[in-house]
């Protein structure tokens, strides 16, 4: 599905949020040829017997456990990182069976330089009763980004924070007054020579500058109380062309320059708090994710989601319109902690969830993705309902964007030769090449036929699509009218012509629908050229 999702969403994404399969050490099933389980692993390196038996005193399973595992990950992350935005983060829970491998693993893949954190949660504060030694009670997140992030990875501080925090206020809003001298004491004059220089303070009004006036005579440099010779925070340039927001005044008889760290700045963008590296409070255990889920769907369908606390806290680094994928979706925890959050700060995300349809043995959900597809469904319901007693109390409740669609990945609708399989008779082969040539498979439905085009095409599901009618046959408009599709198994002049009368950039046809008129289909391409469109068929 990754694949799939290569064209249309590279360089979308903002957020990836991962808990892929621990490895555990028991059966490590994944049905896509990555990984096959311990026992089929045993029997083909002839440790066991057909049946089961041991053939061997001491069953090594050390090199296949982790390798294995690994080649599952490896391309998944790979192609993970061509949709991450530049600025895009991706986190990924996992345990400490694999955290060292797995660091390894996205080192190569993302950078060791592009990695952030790896954050420890506490998931089970009694600890795990069936370890052998110590209870563990936690599991790990990595955070690794796509390039060098410019911006400061953090949640922007709450209203109650900001009142805290920030105690000063001036025309420009309200700020907290922070030394200008490098609090750092391993960081002077000895190693920042550029940042040490004099600056000078009017000593009526605490304004400064670089220069020394009649007006600006106190000279203050970066001197620590016992005479250390330290340096700046800023260079000055910054100083020079920001001086309005610096200012200085006497403290215990040494004069001290300080700089007004805004709680907004001048985009707008409120100032953010770092996240530490220990998860400890209370939503981000277990539990808790097992009672959310268990909340909406009932006990005993899912073991061990994970907590929507969780993945609401990484949400917040990011912004409010931001896109989020979740390849290995499980019970759809991800999809929750989207809608919940948006319902929250009226934010607009945008989710893509992808989860292989892997058997539960039970007859009402026999998928976890039919899990997955039924809580997205009921967490939406619940939100209807809160949604509607909010607008029944206030007609300012945000608006939420609750739809969602579903796509199920298949053969591709149009039949491509494949040399490996083709037949090498000279009569067998004359007769492949003529079902070959109706290229679009007998039983394609024309949805699958135009979301599969969209994907060609570089354009998201989630596209708006519109329909006009060109002189009997439809006309698909996307990407505001841009892009024009035709999916007509027959092609007429006049429909040609009502879709060129629609001004698209790009006009697309299904190649059977001229039926081997190549008059006709020179003509469109020569027509289309004439009106600046750029003509093409599938």
């Amino acid at each position: 599905m990754l694949k799939t999702l290569q064209h249309a969403y590279h360089g979308q994404v903002k957020l990836i949020y991962i808990d892929p399969p621990y490895n555990t050490g028991g059966d490590f099933i994944y049905p896509d040829d990555y990984a096959e389980g311990l026992a089929s692993y045993q029997r083909f390196t002839r440790q066991v017997s057909e049946e089961g038996h041991k053939l061997t005193t001491n069953v090594n399973t050390s090199g296949r456990y982790h390798s294995r595992w690994l080649t599952m990950m490896y391309p998944r992350l790979y192609l993970a990182r061509n949709l991450l935005r530049e600025d895009g983060v991706i986190f990924v829970s996992i345990d400490d069976h694999e955290v060292h491998n797995l660091r390894l693993v996205m080192d190569e893949v993302f950078g060791e330089e592009n990695f952030v954190a790896q954050i420890t949660v506490q998931t089970n504060p009694k600890g795990r009763v069936l370890d052998p030694h110590f209870a563990r009670t936690h599991d790990f997140v990595l955070v690794y980004t796509r390039a060098a992030l410019e911006a400061q990875l953090g949640i922007p501080k709450s209203k109650e924070e900001i009142e805290t925090d920030f105690d000063e206020s001036d025309e420009r809003g309200v700020f907290r007054s922070l030394e200008l001298r490098n609090t750092h004491r391993q960081f002077g004059k000895h190693n920042r020579p550029k940042l040490w220089y004099p600056i000078f303070a009017d000593p009526t009004d605490g304004s400064v500058t670089l220069d020394s006036t009649p007006k600006h005579k106190v000279e203050i440099w970066p001197l620590w109380d016992d005479g250390f010779e330290g340096c700046w925070t800023w260079g000055q340039v910054k100083v020079r062309g920001e001086a309005y927001d610096l200012y200085a005044r006497e403290v215990g008889g040494r004069w001290k320059v300080y700089r007004k760290a805004r709680a907004v700045d001048e985009d707008g963008a409120v100032v953010r708090r770092k996240l530490k590296t220990m998860f400890i409070e209370r939503f981000f255990h277990t539990e808790k994710g097992q009672q959310a889920f268990d909340e909406l769907m009932g006990q005993g369908l899912f073991q061990a989601p994970k907590p929507v606390g969780l993945v609401q806290t990484l949400l917040r680094l990011g912004s409010p319109d931001d896109l989020i994928l979740d390849f290995f979706a499980g019970s759809g925890t991800t999809a929750q902690a989207v809608l919940e959050l948006n319902l929250e700060d009226g934010g607009n995300r945008k989710f893509i969830l992808v989860q292989l349809p892997e058997p539960t043995g039970r007859e009402d959900f026999p998928t976890i993705s039919e899990i997955t597809k039924e809580r997205v469904r009921r967490v939406i319901r619940r939100i209807e309902k809160e949604r509607a007693g909010q607008l029944e109390l206030s007609s300012g409740a945000p608006s939420v964007d609750l739809g969602f669609k579903v796509f199920k990945l298949a053969a591709s609708n149009f039949s491509v030769w494949d040399p490996a399989l083709a037949p090498m008779q000279p009569d067998q082969l004359a007769a492949q090449w003529q079902l070959t040539a109706d290229n679009v498979r007998a039983d394609a439905q024309e949805q699958a036929l135009l979301y599969e085009l969209m994907l060609k095409c570089g354009l998201p599901l989630s596209s708006p699509v519109e329909t006009a009618d060109a002189a009997g046959s439809i006309a698909y408009r996307l990407d505001e009218g841009r892009l024009v599709i035709c999916l007509a198994r027959e092609v007429t002049q006049e429909a040609l012509r009502a879709m060129i009368a629609l001004r698209p950039q790009s006009l697309l046809c299904l190649d059977i629908g001229f039926k081997g008129n190549d008059a006709l289909k020179v003509n469109a391409q020569l027509e289309c050229q004439s009106h600046g469109i750029q003509f093409r068929t599938a």
